[in-house]
């Protein structure tokens, strides 16, 4: 049931005339009765951010981190946009505001898409009002909520966890322009958990680290994006350790669903790297790696060419002794002390062949370990992206 799978929201989704295939583009999600909720946000670290970030940010903070509303546009990412951007932005708000009675910096928008392009100011000012009419509780409000938010998607991201006694819903969409920080991207969580706004915000940014800052897709990272969490407060006070994990979770599945739907990928890879001197040397060395097209293409191929790994490693800036690498494929080790050993390639063809498979470089150094979610680099993606998209 997507962001309605929490006890006290709303959804809703409208076609507007923002994307010219004539498809949903318009987004809502509200709460239910006077009472805002509270709130968590992370936003991009993109110095260029669009508009609809700029104006959350104020609104969040001005608000006291308390959300009434969520409205979100696809087709336009009103990024690059100036003085106008910065005032449709503040008018979806206001709109959304007018319609529900409730002061616009309770408001937070969201919109992705087209970089540079004038926002269509005329289709927001028609279509708002039905977007808020529109609002309601059932699954294919729900559904209608996620669908309106995709560009490039395939399919819509979607996430329904139940606690102990809570529950927690969430809708995402993304499909390219994907690295930290943070991994186009939007996502809208909710929760009806009892949790003060603090432990929210904390739960958040350790959720978001260890899942959308976790996916490398291209090395690109968005002008828009955006992660919502709102608490209605409705159902049980929650053991924040059961919440972190259910979170956390969430927050993974969603990311992997935008690695499984990313722009001409074939493949899902996890990129692990261990033994590495710390932590932070494995998260550098499995973002090298991760973020390489050579790397990457030779996924697509299917190519267990690990010698383009090691090149990766040994320039990502963290500590190397090639001497000490191991390198597997799966189960399949094709490097040990920097040096390529037999192997069954007919089989491990077969397994990077597959639609999700797993690369371990075993650094020899430490303790350290990370891992980085990444796709294959495809002609599909040059075809998605040679054009404006």
């Amino acid at each position: 049931m997507s962001v309605l799978f929490s006890q006290g929201f709303l959804a809703s989704g409208f076609a507007s005339g923002i994307k010219d295939s004539g498809g949903m583009d318009l987004s809502l999600v509200a709460v239910i009765g006077d009472e805002p909720a509270t709130a968590a946000v992370t936003f991009t670290q993109n110095l260029s951010a669009a508009a609809p970030v700029q104006v959350s940010r104020d609104h969040f903070n001005s608000s006291g981190h308390k959300v009434s509303a969520v409205v979100l546009s696809s087709g336009n990412a009103n990024a690059a946009t100036g003085a106008k951007g910065l005032s449709d932005a503040k008018l979806m708000c206001e709109l959304v505001a007018a319609g529900l009675g409730i002061p616009s910096e309770r408001v937070l928008v969201c919109s992705t898409g087209l970089i540079g392009i004038p926002m269509p100011t005329e289709k927001i000012k028609s279509g708002i009002p039905k977007l808020v009419n529109l609002l309601g509780g059932t699954p294919a409000h729900g559904l209608d909520a996620a669908k309106a938010i995709m560009t490039t998607d395939t399919k819509e991201k979607l996430i329904a966890l139940q606690g102990s006694n809570f529950r927690i819903g969430g809708m995402a969409k993304g499909a390219a322009m994907l690295a930290p920080n943070m991994a186009t991207m939007l996502a809208v969580l909710t929760t009806d958990a009892v949790i003060s706004g603090e432990a929210l915000d904390s739960c958040l940014k350790k959720a978001v680290d260890e899942s959308f800052n976790r996916l490398v897709i291209d090395g690109c990272t968005s002008t828009n994006d955006t992660v919502i969490c709102c608490s209605s407060a409705k159902s049980g006070k929650a053991d924040l350790a059961e919440f972190q994990d259910l979170l956390t979770k969430a927050c993974r599945s969603l990311a992997m669903q935008m690695a499984m739907d990313a722009e001409g990928a074939t493949k899902c890879v996890t990129v692990k790297v261990v033994g590495a001197a710390s932590d932070a040397e494995a998260d550098r060395a499995a973002r090298k790696v991760s973020a390489s097209q050579l790397v990457q293409c030779s996924f697509y191929g299917a190519d267990p060419y690990w010698g383009r790994l090691a090149s990766e490693l040994g320039s990502s800036g963290a500590s190397f002794d090639l001497d000490r690498l191991q390198v597997k494929y799966g189960g399949t080790v094709v490097a040990r002390e920097g040096i390529t050993v037999a192997f069954d390639s007919v089989e491990l063809q077969k397994y990077m062949s597959q639609r999700e498979f797993e690369v371990v470089c075993d650094l020899g150094l430490g303790n350290g370990s990370a891992e980085i979610i990444t796709t294959d680099l495809t002609p599909g993606y040059i075809a998605e992206n040679m054009r404006t998209s």
